[in-house]
């Protein structure tokens, strides 16, 4: 008798467990990014979004929960119930890189964090005045033979393109000196000026300029050639091939999530991903579609955690909250 009891009450709770599932969403998901209304986050999650809500009959609502680096809005959805009614949209310095810069965290996002899909990257490309070097290689020649001052700038200190410009500066001998700015447009300046002699943005930070003649491409960090700059090589064609970065986005919840609501919703979000007019809309916004689903993208993030990780410690970077 007891034996029948125990299955019957397992079965209950996989009846129950399964109907919730089913049932989400109930009431509208709240999607918190954590920078700046009318960010990048924002403006990927437009591109699908309408869809998405159509899909699952179901509004999801932004939250702009900024501050500390983006490390705000990420704590929140860790220590949110993991119901699937908060989650976050983030990109890579939230998922693999602050957790390596910030003494205080108080989390990790690799195991604090349940990937639902990985959306989509932008690669960073090389970028000079247009009176400097002709490709990276000229470039890393100039710079490692001392033939002059050379300077990098970055939208700030931990972002990605400040450890891809340390990156770079590793290859050529440790001798590019790193200026920090605010964000990308005064970035763009100090390049216009001349006053930093390369960078690497993303292809939206600068697409007027380089399309003005203003500025230069040399290379896009990245393992294919990107459709806006058809004649730019990788850097493995321009003789670079461990310089791959990008600033990708992910959107995950709280760890302990039913792993139904997640590969449901990862799903769904897969589906709309591969159509020709979303793909077609986020190479619009310099982005390449990736579409990795929670298994994929838990993969994905931990092993570039580990690769930000040692770049971090190799060039001792740390900052304070």
């Amino acid at each position: 008798m007891k034996k029948i009891n125990l299955v019957a009450l397992l079965g209950v709770c996989l009846s129950v467990a399964s109907a919730f599932a089913q049932e989400w969403p109930s009431k509208p998901v709240r999607l918190i990014s954590p920078y700046a209304a009318g960010g990048v986050g924002d403006t990927l999650y437009r591109v699908f979004g309408n869809a998405l809500e159509a899909k699952l009959n179901q509004r999801f609502v932004i939250d702009n929960k900024t501050g500390a680096a983006g490390n705000i809005g990420t704590a929140e959805v860790v220590n949110a119930k993991p119901d699937g009614y908060t989650l976050l949209i983030a990109p890579t310095a939230n998922f693999a890189v602050n957790q390596h810069l910030f003494s205080n965290l108080g989390f990790d996002p690799v195991t604090q964090l349940e990937p639902v899909i990985t959306i989509s990257e932008a690669p960073l490309i090389a970028v000079t005045p247009v009176s400097g070097a002709a490709t990276l290689k000229e470039l890393a020649s100039q710079i490692a033979n001392g033939s002059g001052k050379f300077n990098f700038g970055s939208p700030g200190a931990g972002s990605p393109s400040h450890l891809a410009g340390v990156s770079f500066s590793h290859m050529t001998g440790d001798s590019l000196i790193h200026i920090g700015y605010r964000g990308g447009p005064p970035m763009v300046m100090a390049l216009l000026a001349g006053d930093v002699q390369v960078a690497f943005p993303t292809h939206t930070t600068v697409s007027a300029q380089l399309k003005a003649g203003k500025l230069k491409a040399l290379a896009v960090l990245s393992q294919q050639r990107i459709p806006d700059l058809p004649n730019v090589p990788t850097v493995a064609e321009a003789g670079f091939s461990d310089l791959l970065f990008g600033n990708w986005w992910v959107i995950a919840g709280p760890k302990g999530m039913d792993p139904k609501i997640t590969n449901r919703l990862s799903t769904e979000i897969k589906t709309l991903l591969v159509e020709p007019g979303v793909k077609s809309k986020l190479i619009e916004l310099g982005q390449t579609t990736l579409a990795y689903g929670p298994q994929e993208s838990a993969q994905f993030i931990k092993s570039e955690s580990n690769r930000f990780k040692n770049i971090i410690e190799k060039n001792a970077i740390k900052l304070d909250q």
